[in-house]
């Protein structure tokens, strides 16, 4: 069995890179920020999916009224 925090392959501790500014970090339980290298990095992150800077690629989320209409159309049998 091999230490989470340690490459299997060579034993030297895992290092990941800061999703915000790609600073090598040890992904250790000693980092209560990691993946991030800091606090800062970490809330700029979070800064970044709030203001909607950040995405995740796939259709559109439909809004009610689009929904609404979507199903009146199949109860009366109409295509999408």
């Amino acid at each position: 069995m091999t230490d989470s925090n340690h490459n299997a392959s060579n034993g030297r501790p895992l290092e990941v890179a800061c999703p915000q500014c790609r600073t090598k970090v040890v992904w250790s339980m000693d980092n209560p920020y990691r993946p991030f290298c800091s606090k800062r990095c970490r809330l700029l992150d979070l800064g970044a999916w709030a203001d909607e800077s950040h995405r995740i690629a796939g259709e559109p989320a439909m809004d009610e009224a689009d929904l609404d209409a979507l199903i009146d159309r199949l109860e009366r049998g109409g295509n999408t």
